[in-house]
């Protein structure tokens, strides 16, 4: 049986920055018949429900992991650590698990994959996982 890793928000998990439950139709569909174990990166780096949107100052997910750009949220407190730190305790999930797949949020500064990598799809993406963008 296929195991996968998803962002918790698509499966209407409360952990989207700002509080809002969604869930992803598509997302669902996709991963159907699978055992999907839902992260959130933001909050396994410590960071709260809701929190400040924050956002990659340059470049993407790479070089802020490379120690090239900072995540700073939009109060302008740097979250980077807590970013990576995240990026990190999925990682290890998705490696103890054995994950196949792993479905991110898209347009997020920790899982989206466009328009900028963000962090923790570029930390799965360099240990060799396959990452899907999901709306």
């Amino acid at each position: 049986m296929e195991v996968y890793l998803i962002s918790a928000c698509l499966m209407g998990l409360k952990t989207k920055y700002d509080g809002e439950i969604i869930v992803s139709d598509i997302g669902m569909k996709a991963v159907a018949g699978a055992v999907c174990i839902p992260v959130c990166p933001e909050q396994l780096g410590g960071l709260p429900t809701p929190r400040v949107a924050a956002d990659l100052t340059a470049g993407n997910g790479h070089d802020v992991l490379a120690g090239r750009s900072r995540v700073i949220t939009k109060t302008g407190l740097d979250v980077t650590v807590n970013f990576i730190l995240g990026a990190r305790q999925v990682l290890e999930i998705a490696k103890h698990q054995h994950i196949t797949k792993v479905f991110l949020k898209a347009r997020s500064p920790s899982c989206g994959l466009n328009p900028r990598v963000g962090v923790t799809a570029a930390l799965l993406q360099a240990e060799g996982f396959t990452v899907v963008e999901m709306e």
